[in-house]
């Protein structure tokens, strides 16, 4: 006697054409989205006519990016920012060299030790209320340590230390974050091999991670940079270069352009404009850096 196998009785079912319902729907959430993205995308590019078309004249002069304003009067159409644009990198520049390492190793002691420790939970606390600090609070706090107890003058190294306030949560989430996409796989197989928990973290997380680590201290940098509350109470401003950071006033970008605003003069307007193109173009140079960076520091898969 032989026996049949039964047949496959399942029905695949019938495809049915999207409902009219559906394609309204669709239809509503693209223009929304299209529209906030054009909302969003207008004042950008409005601002961004208004400072190039009212700036260019002044950053294509010869002496704009080789002269300071010293011994300029403020009706002279002469000078340039090169002593603002050295103060802003310089404040920038020793505001990271504090920041990237205290950031980075916060982030590598709450990814790779702290775990749900007291103590990394009462760091993760800390910068949650930093990320949210006013750049003129930490101006007034490191104003009310540095220079009114302890005694120091105003100078660029306490702008510096402001702008550390502001720079180190966004590096700690940034690291913190790329550190936590690094495959648990990557780890446990070093351990396997018996490599010792610090030597991985050396040898193979943070190599994996630096690509996207990197990118968040340009971004974190580019940011702190433009604030301008750090610099209006912790410096004053100079129209020469200071060279020394620790004591002296020093020019920047934004206090430049903060200075400037005050003269009627149309020189002086000029010169706003162009202070104003300029510090854009240091902070988009800084973004394009950090992409380049990124690109050529990521580890390859294959």
């Amino acid at each position: 006697m032989t026996t049949t196998a039964p047949e496959d009785t399942a029905v695949v079912p019938a495809f049915r054409s999207i409902g009219v319902v559906r394609k309204v729907k669709n239809w509503v959430a693209t223009s929304l989205v299209t529209l906030a993205f054009v909302g969003a995308l207008v004042p950008l590019v409005w601002l961004l006519y208004t400072v190039v078309s009212k700036g260019y004249e002044a950053i294509l002069g010869a002496n704009w990016w080789q002269k300071s304003l010293k011994g300029v009067l403020p009706e002279q159409f002469t000078g340039g920012v090169y002593h603002a644009i050295y103060g802003t990198l310089v404040q920038g520049l020793v505001c990271a060299v504090i920041a990237v390492p205290i950031g980075v190793l916060t982030a590598v002691y709450l990814v790779e030790y702290g775990e749900n420790g007291r103590l990394a939970r009462v760091t993760t606390f800390m910068v949650d209320i930093l990320s949210g600090v006013p750049s003129i609070v930490a101006a007034l706090f490191v104003f009310a340590v540095w220079i009114s107890t302890l005694g120091f003058s105003q100078s660029a190294l306490a702008v510096s230390f402001a702008l550390v306030l502001l720079m180190l949560p966004v590096v700690v989430r940034s690291s913190e974050e790329m550190l936590r996409l690094v495959p648990d796989e990557l780890r446990e197989a070093a351990y396997a091999l018996g490599v010792p928990k610090w030597k991985t973290i050396v040898r193979i997380v943070l190599p994996t991670a630096l690509s996207g680590m990197v990118t968040g201290v340009m971004l974190a940098l580019a940011r702190v940079m433009g604030e301008t509350a750090p610099v209006l109470v912790l410096v004053g401003y100079s129209r020469s270069i200071n060279y020394d950071v620790t004591d002296g006033n020093m020019a920047s970008l934004p206090l430049l352009i903060y200075t400037e605003l005050t003269n009627p003069e149309a020189a002086g307007v000029q010169r706003v404009w162009g202070a104003a193109l300029t510090l854009i173009l240091v902070i988009m140079f800084f973004n394009l850096l950090a992409s380049i960076i990124s690109r050529f520091s990521a580890v390859p898969t294959k």
